[in-house]
């Protein structure tokens, strides 16, 4: 199973769509949204073409295909119009024997780690900054913004193909891999 992962749209209606031309195009079974999808929250400046009823439209016609854990900018509104599951903490994902624990990151991340173990991995969004570092406590994975990217990284996604994480830039170029 393929699936793409992605976090931190902020209602940005122009990169929503990027997003989801790249999920079409690399032909992923699944969508790991890792939240804060609507509102870009007062620590951010509005994202290009901030829209967040168009962005509702767009992630509602593909629901099917949408995983997602809920961002600190997420809340129960959301909820109402939004035709996914949007307000889990967090997922749990395996690869063979290899635990993911996808979160937004605001609740658990490297300073507050859920309950993993080490070589477990911890994927989360929040940051806006792309990451693969391994600790002595487990791998973090973050695949940055999609549309509010941090400290001159791409607006970008990750995918998970197998055992492969790629982070790639909406264009599909790939520029980090991690295998477990």
């Amino acid at each position: 199973m393929k699936i793409m992962i992605a976090s931190d749209i902020h209602g940005s209606a122009y990169y929503c769509e990027k997003m989801l031309e790249a999920f079409s195009r690399e032909k992923a079974d699944k969508l790991l949204l890792l939240g804060d999808i609507l509102y870009h929250g007062p620590r951010n400046d509005l994202p290009r073409d901030y829209a967040p009823k168009k962005v509702i439209e767009m992630l509602n016609a593909v629901k099917e295909n949408i995983l997602c854990v809920r961002g600190n900018c997420d809340t129960e509104v959301d909820q109402m119009v939004l035709n996914f599951p949007v307000l889990a903490e967090y997922c749990i994902l395996y690869v063979g024997s290899c635990m993911i624990f996808a979160t937004h990151g605001h609740n658990f991340n490297l300073d507050k780690l859920p309950p993993i173990k080490k070589g477990d991995i911890l994927l989360h969004g929040h940051t806006h900054v792309p990451k693969c570092e391994k600790t002595d406590a487990c791998v973090y994975l973050n695949p940055g913004s999609v549309s509010i990217p941090k400290e001159n990284s791409a607006h970008g996604y990750m995918t998970l193909d197998e055992n492969v994480f790629e982070w790639k830039n909406l264009n599909g170029e790939v520029y980090n891999r991690y295998e477990i």
